[in-house]
C-alpha cells in the first residue's frame, strides 16, 4: 500500500492553507478595525472590538492572545487534513480502486 505523491502534497498543502487562513483573517479584522478607527466617532467602538476580540483569543489562548490564534489555527490545519484525507478516500472509492 503506497501512498501516492500527490496525496501527500495535497494534504500538505491543506494543512498550509489552514493553518495560514484563521492567522490571515484575524490580521485583515484588526487592521479594518485599525482602519475604520481613524474615523471620529466611531474610536470607542473600535477599541471595544479589538478587546473582545483579543478576550476570545485569550480564552482559546490560556490567558494569551497569540497562543489563542494559533490553538485555533492548528485545530483548523487539522480539521483541513482530515477533510483532504476524507476526500481522497472518497475519490478513491469512487473511483473503484
Amino acid at each position: 500500500m503506497t501512498i501516492s505523491h500527490s496525496f501527500l502534497r495535497s494534504v500538505v498543502l491543506s494543512i498550509f492553507l489552514s493553518f495560514i487562513a484563521p492567522i490571515l483573517l484575524t490580521i485583515t479584522i484588526f487592521i479594518s478595525l485599525l482602519i475604520v478607527g481613524c474615523f471620529p466617532g466611531v474610536t470607542a467602538l473600535t477599541l471595544t472590538s479589538t478587546n473582545h476580540i483579543k478576550q476570545f483569543l485569550a480564552v482559546f489562548g490560556n490567558g494569551c492572545p497569540l497562543q489563542g490564534l494559533l490553538v485555533i489555527s492548528i485545530t483548523c490545519s487539522l480539521v483541513g487534513a482530515l477533510f483532504d484525507t476524507y476526500a481522497f478516500y472518497r475519490y478513491q472509492t469512487m473511483r473503484g480502486n
